[in-house]
């Protein structure tokens, strides 16, 4: 490696880290003004409630019931990041694989931190069961994680379009069933980018091999 491919790498995994810790300390700095209000919500969170108790119908709420699913408990924090990495590996991206587990379980421990150190109260109108704690948003975090992770090993305009759509799907579900407060999802989402960049900047220098590998490799194959 030259000096200005070295040179380019630092600047990338420094502004990884960078990128990371502020957003993981705005969503804290974010819970800490919530734990500050007490039970108040913003204005913003009540008006957003009660717009979505007002919009109600049957095939919204059956949208938002599927994403309650996918985007949660066993499937959500077990089976798509098994399985994300599985296809990584048949894709023979190994150290992609490890980077995508790494990053889910570092999002799904810090969403954990955050809801038992900040302890908001969910909105009275929930319609589904979920565990302790409504900000940050686990399902948006989750979401925004594996959509910035796919964006690391897969950079390309379109995987940062549809992981943008499916952050702000899953937040509009998370709202829409009353589990969480807007700003919960808004924790959620800058949580769970922060978390996935960080895990980046640390496989950065692997992640990186293996693409030059693939790239090599896709040049030298014939026709």
């Amino acid at each position: 490696m030259d000096t200005a491919q070295q040179s380019h790498r630092r600047r990338t995994i420094a502004l990884m880290l960078g990128a990371g810790a502020v957003l993981v300390l705005l969503a804290c700095l974010l819970g800490a003004w919530i734990l500050a209000r007490g039970d108040e919500p913003f204005a913003v969170d009540s008006w957003w409630n009660s717009l979505l108790v007002e919009v109600s119908s049957p095939v919204l709420a059956g949208f938002a019931l599927v994403m309650d699913r996918i985007g949660g408990g066993w499937i959500g924090v077990l089976a798509v990041p098994i399985g994300g990495a599985l296809a990584l590996i048949l894709l023979r991206r190994p150290w992609s694989a490890a980077y995508f587990l790494a990053a889910s379980a570092v999002s799904a421990a810090l969403v954990q931190v955050l809801k038992h150190l900040f302890g908001r109260v969910r909105p009275e109108e929930i319609i589904v069961v979920s565990d302790y704690g409504s900000y940050p948003s686990g399902h948006v975090a989750n979401a925004a994680t594996i959509a910035v992770a796919a964006v690391v090993i897969f950079p390309r305009a379109w995987v940062a379009v549809v992981g943008a759509a499916w952050v702000v799907l899953m937040a509009f579900s998370r709202t829409y069933v009353h589990a969480h407060w807007l700003s919960d999802t808004l924790g959620g989402a800058i949580l769970g980018a922060g978390a996935a960049l960080l895990v980046a900047a640390a496989f950065e220098v692997v992640l990186a091999k293996e693409r030059g590998e693939r790239t090599d490799a896709a040049r030298s194959a014939p026709g």
